[in-house]
């Protein structure tokens, strides 16, 4: 099943991730699995740029499902410019969106994924209310 990232999205960070020798796999192509570590990068990038660690007896984001769709191969030598994207926010959830494209072809995506994103009492284990700071920030 392919899930498309939608038309209407809120742009909210960018990044480089150069792509590691060690990412590849026997095909020389970068492995499955990288392109997930990939999209918590600049994930987790984001959250610290909002200046929201995540802490252990805090509150924060955790995801309750994620994907990706694979359209090109991306292999080393090279860096991957991630684009995120949030939309549709709920009262605990909101949508995060990435596209993965080479920084000297950055319209041509490789590989797009997402998550949803989950506001969670840490202590408690259960979602909560996400801040209104957060809200505005993910809302259109």
């Amino acid at each position: 099943m392919k899930y498309l990232i939608p038309e209407k999205k809120k742009f909210v960070y960018e990044m480089t991730i150069p792509i590691r020798w060690g990412d590849m796999d026997a095909m020389k192509h970068l492995n499955n699995a990288s392109y997930f570590r990939y999209l918590e990068t600049v994930r987790i990038d984001w959250v610290h740029t909002l200046h929201a660690p995540a802490e252990a007896n805090g509150e924060g984001m955790v995801i309750a499902n994620a994907f990706c769709n694979f359209y090109r191969q991306l292999e080393y030598p090279g860096n991957v410019l991630m684009r995120l994207y949030v939309s549709d926010p709920g009262r605990t959830t909101f949508e995060t969106w990435a596209t993965m494209a080479r920084t000297e072809a950055p319209d041509v995506i490789f590989a797009a994924g997402g998550a949803t994103t989950i506001w969670v009492d840490y202590a408690r284990q259960k979602a909560v209310d996400m801040p209104d700071w957060l809200r505005d920030i993910v809302s259109s």
